[in-house]
C-alpha cells in the first residue's frame, strides 16, 4: 500500500540578501503531487509536525550548508509545543539549530496565544530562530507580532503597493531586532521597491523560483541610484550577513578539509561550542596550505582543527560596517581576510561578514556622497539631509531641522562681488562644520541656502557658531537668518512634510532686522522668536 509520503517531494527556494546578492537560506516547500496534503496538515498538527521534519531530512540528502527555514502552522505549535522530533530530525541531520529558521505561518485566528508563546519560547531555548511568516496578508494581530519578538518577518509582496506601511514594518523590526524580508517578488521594480522601504532579505520568482536542487546562483537586480535610492548612513552588519560554514569544535582537521574541498565558496569555517558560541576561526587558505605540505595530511589529518584555527573576531548583530572595520584592523595582516562573526544576544554565531562585500558597499556610498557634494562647500546636497531626516522619523527620534542664509545675498555680490560672496559662503560653511557633533548633518542646498539637522540640544551651539560672528563681504557688514522646526515623534510623516512646517518659519525669520532665529514646533501653530528685532513700520 502507497504512503502520502511517496508522492511527497521537496522544493528550495533561496532567501536573498538585498545587499550582498547572497543566498542567506533556503526555504524549504513541500510539493505532493497527489492530494492536497498542505490543507490536511492546516487541521492536524501531527501531520504539520511529520511535515517539518521531512522537510529537514530532505534538505540533508542535499548536502547543503546553507541554513534552513521550515514551514509550521501557528496551530501546530500551540497544539505541540516545542516541537521535539523536529529538534531531533536536525541533530540527525548533523545540523546546528540555530541553522534553522521556523517560519510561523498563518492562520492565528482561534489559536490560543499562550500556548503559541510558550511553544515559540521552547523553540528558542533549543537554538531555533523563529520567522512570522504571511505578515500583511495574513491575520496576525499586531500585538501578538510583538510578544512574538521574532528574528525575522516575512511579508507579502502585495504590501510593497503601500510603501509606508513597509516602512512601518522596518521601524517596528528595528526595535524588535528583526530583520525583514518579502516574499513573492516577481519584478525588479517589486525588488526596487523593497529596497527603498527598507527590506533587507526578499524571495521570489525573481532572484530563483523553487527548485528540487538548492540553488548557488540567483538573480538580483543591480542597486538603482535613481530617485528611489535612499542614502543611508552608518549601514548595519546585518545587511551584509552571509551563512556561516559551521563544524563543532572538537572537529578533526580532516573533516574541516573534507567540508573546505567541497564547497569551494567556502571561505572559512567557524568551530563552536555546544551553545553555538565561535571558539576558533580556520580561514581557509591558510588552513589547506598547513594541510598541503610536505607530510602535512599525516600530521594534521586526525588532529583537532582546533589547533590550526585563530581566535574568532565577532560583532554583535547591531553592529555598524564601520564597527566591522575597526574589528578587522586589529591584529595582524595575514587576517584582513578572515570572515567576521556575527552573534546574536547570546554570542551564537548567526552568520559571518567578508570584507570584500563591506569595503564595496562603503566605497559605493562614499562615490554616491562624492557626486553629491556642492562644488563651492565641499558639503553634500538636500539628498544627504532629507534621507537622514527620513531615517530619524522612521526610528521615531526627536530633531530640529533648520535653515540658514545671508540676508540679502544679491546685494552682496552685486557690491562686494561674486567673489566675495564665494568666500562668505565658504566661511559660513566652514563654521557650521566646526559646529557638527556625532548627531548633526550640513547641507548646502545652492547659492546661500543651508540645511542643519541635529538633536534639539545642539541647536544652541549650532546658532551660536553662526549668529554670534561679525560676518562680512568686502568689507561690509553681513546678517544671517536662522529658521528651526523642532519635530517631535509622529508630527512630521517624512522630510516632505518637515520641509513644509519649515517654510513659514524661514519667511517670519527674514522679516527681522539683523542676525535673526525663529523656532517652531511641527504641528503647533505660531513660533518663538529668539534672535532680531521686528522691522519698523511708518
Amino acid at each position: 500500500m502507497h504512503s502520502w509520503t511517496d508522492t511527497l517531494r521537496f522544493a528550495f527556494q533561496p532567501v536573498v540578501n538585498l545587499t550582498t546578492g547572497a543566498v542567506a537560506g533556503l526555504e524549504i516547500l513541500a510539493r505532493p503531487e497527489a492530494g492536497d496534503i498542505l490543507a490536511e496538515a492546516r487541521r492536524d498538527p501531527e501531520l504539520d509536525g511529520r511535515l517539518a521534519v521531512l522537510a529537514v531530512r530532505a534538505a540533508a540528502r542535499k548536502e547543503t550548508l546553507l541554513p534552513l527555514h521550515v514551514n509550521v502552522f501557528a496551530g501546530t505549535l500551540a497544539d505541540l509545543g516545542g516541537l521535539t522530533p523536529l529538534h531531533t530530525a536536525v541533530r540527525d541531520s548533523g545540523r546546528l539549530p540555530w541553522e534553522v529558521t521556523v517560519d510561523v505561518g498563518p492562520p492565528y485566528t482561534h489559536v490560543p496565544q499562550q500556548a503559541l508563546l510558550e511553544a515559540l519560547s521552547s523553540l528558542r531555548e533549543q537554538g531555533f530562530r523563529i520567522s512570522a511568516d504571511g505578515v500583511g496578508d495574513g491575520d496576525v494581530p499586531l500585538r501578538l507580532l510583538t510578544d512574538m519578538a521574532p528574528d525575522l518577518v516575512k511579508l507579502d509582496a502585495s504590501l510593497l503597493a503601500r510603501p509606508a506601511a513597509v516602512r512601518a514594518m522596518r521601524t517596528l523590526c528595528d526595535q524588535l531586532g528583526a530583520l525583514l524580508s518579502v516574499e513573492g517578488v516577481e519584478t525588479e521594480l517589486q525588488c526596487a521597491a523593497a529596497r527603498s522601504a527598507g527590506a533587507q532579505l526578499a524571495q521570489g520568482e525573481l532572484f530563483a523560483p523553487p527548485a528540487r536542487l538548492p540553488a548557488v546562483d540567483v538573480y538580483v537586480p543591480p542597486r538603482s541610484s535613481g530617485p528611489m535610492a535612499v542614502p543611508r548612513s552608518g549601514p548595519s552588519v546585518r545587511e551584509f550577513v552571509r551563512p556561516a560554514a559551521l563544524l563543532p569544535a572538537t572537529a578533526s582537521a580532516g573533516q574541516v578539509r573534507a567540508l573546505l574541498t567541497g564547497s569551494p565558496d567556502v571561505s572559512g569555517v567557524l568551530l563552536v561550542d555546544a551553545d553555538g558560541v565561535p571558539v576558533r576561526s580556520v580561514h581557509r587558505s591558510r588552513f589547506l596550505l598547513s594541510m598541503s605540505g610536505r607530510y602535512g595530511h599525516a600530521l594534521y589529518a586526525d588532529r583537532p582543527a582546533f589547533k590550526l584555527g585563530d581566535p574568532p573576531r565577532t560583532v554583535g548583530a547591531a553592529a555598524t560596517a564601520w564597527e566591522v572595520l575597526d574589528v578587522v584592523a586589529v591584529g595582524g595582516h595575514n587576517r584582513t581576510s578572515d570572515d567576521v562573526a556575527v552573534v546574536d544576544r547570546y554570542g551564537r554565531c548567526v552568520g559571518v561578514v567578508r570584507l570584500a562585500d563591506l569595503v564595496r558597499a562603503l566605497a559605493e556610498t562614499r562615490v554616491e556622497e562624492a557626486a553629491g557634494l556642492n562644488p563651492l562647500t565641499r558639503l553634500p546636497g538636500s539628498d544627504a539631509i532629507t534621507g537622514e531626516v527620513d531615517r530619524r522619523i522612521s526610528e521615531g527620534r526627536t530633531f530640529a531641522l533648520s535653515w540658514l542664509d545671508v540676508d540679502h545675498f544679491k546685494q552682496v555680490n552685486d557690491g562686494a562681488g561674486f567673489a566675495a560672496g564665494d568666500e562668505l559662503i565658504r566661511s559660513v560653511g566652514r563654521a557650521l562644520q566646526h559646529a557638527e557633533t556625532g548627531s548633526t548633518r550640513v547641507g548646502h542646498i545652492g547659492g546661500d541656502d543651508f540645511l542643519v539637522l541635529t538633536d534639539p540640544e545642539g541647536l544652541d551651539p549650532l546658532a551660536a557658531s553662526v549668529l554670534n560672528v561679525p560676518w562680512s563681504a568686502g568689507g561690509h557688514p553681513v546678517t544671517l537668518s536662522l529658521a528651526t522646526v523642532l519635530c517631535a515623534p509622529g508630527s512630521v510623516a517624512d522630510h516632505r512634510q518637515a520641509a513644509a512646517c519649515l517654510a513659514p518659519l524661514k519667511k517670519a525669520a527674514k522679516s527681522l532686522h539683523g542676525a535673526s532665529w525663529v523656532l517652531g514646533h511641527a504641528g503647533l501653530p505660531g513660533h518663538e522668536v529668539l534672535r532680531g528685532a521686528q522691522v519698523a513700520t511708518a
